[in-house]
């Protein structure tokens, strides 16, 4: 049985109650920017609405899909450097977002699991590209703050002899993994505690449970490696000094 959930009234109902019910526990709880949420809530309006127009154009056409996916990537690493506050290092960012990105696209792609057309691949590499910008920007926050927190470390290793890298890496590789537990949370609680997008999106579309468990547990281990691939390669990129925001790009100098 195929469900929607079709734009109206009772749509504009909820989404109202839901908003205001956010608003409100902002204020009982006196956490700040409360207007912050009408305005992230109005755009994400407009965004998928426009995203909904734009899908629905260039869908059919391969080639039109695979521009979408582009921008779409370039908008996430955007938001990741701006995130970690360092926009001069996007090159970089979008090296270590790739690394994790095409390698897992590659696999569905050859392994023929999501075919080669711009229904398949715009959801898809859509939601693992989002999970991977996620991942990046966990990664290289934890990595920066303790970076800052424990300089006096970093100079402790330089002065014992550790080369520039190792001694980043003596402060930043413990921290890494902090950027996937999210991530890991969600492989392991899938099915039990939530039942993610892509489970719900093919039982909405009309699905057997057995097809939504199949795509659910393809794009989550795809999540999960991607986000992988990331962290590492950022971590990387960190240690040769590459990746880094413009303060400490000047404070690590050997």
């Amino acid at each position: 049985m195929r469900v929607t959930i079709d734009p109206g009234l009772p749509v504009a109902l909820a989404v109202a109650l839901l908003l205001a019910l956010t608003v409100t526990m902002y204020l009982v709880g006196r956490l700040p920017r409360p207007g912050s949420t009408l305005f992230a809530a109005a755009r994400a309006i407009v965004q998928l609405s426009i995203a909904a127009l734009v899908i629905a154009a260039v869908i059919r056409s391969l080639a039109l899909s695979l521009l979408l996916l582009a921008f779409m990537f370039v908008v996430a690493v955007v938001t990741t450097v701006r995130r970690v506050e360092a926009p001069g290092a996007w090159p970089w960012a979008t090296v270590a977002m790739l690394a994790g990105l095409v390698p897992v696209v590659t696999i569905i792609l050859l392994t023929r699991t999501v075919p080669p057309t711009g229904a398949a691949l715009v959801p898809v590499v859509g939601i693992l590209a989002g999970n991977t910008m996620n991942g990046h920007t966990l990664a290289c926050r934890r990595a920066f703050a303790a970076l800052r927190e424990e300089k006096g470390q970093y100079e402790a290793a330089l002065s014992l002899g550790l080369t520039r890298a190792q001694a980043v890496d003596e402060v930043v590789h413990r921290r890494v993994p902090e950027a996937l537990i999210p991530g890991l949370d969600q492989v392991r609680t899938a099915g039990v505690v939530t039942l993610p997008g892509a489970f719900i999106g093919v039982l909405l579309g009309g699905g057997s449970p057995a097809q939504a468990a199949a795509a659910q547990v393809l794009v989550l281990m795809g999540i999960m490696a991607a986000q992988t691939t990331t962290a590492v390669v950022a971590e990387r990129l960190i240690g040769r000094a590459l990746l880094l925001p413009a303060d400490l790009r000047t404070s690590l100098q050997p």
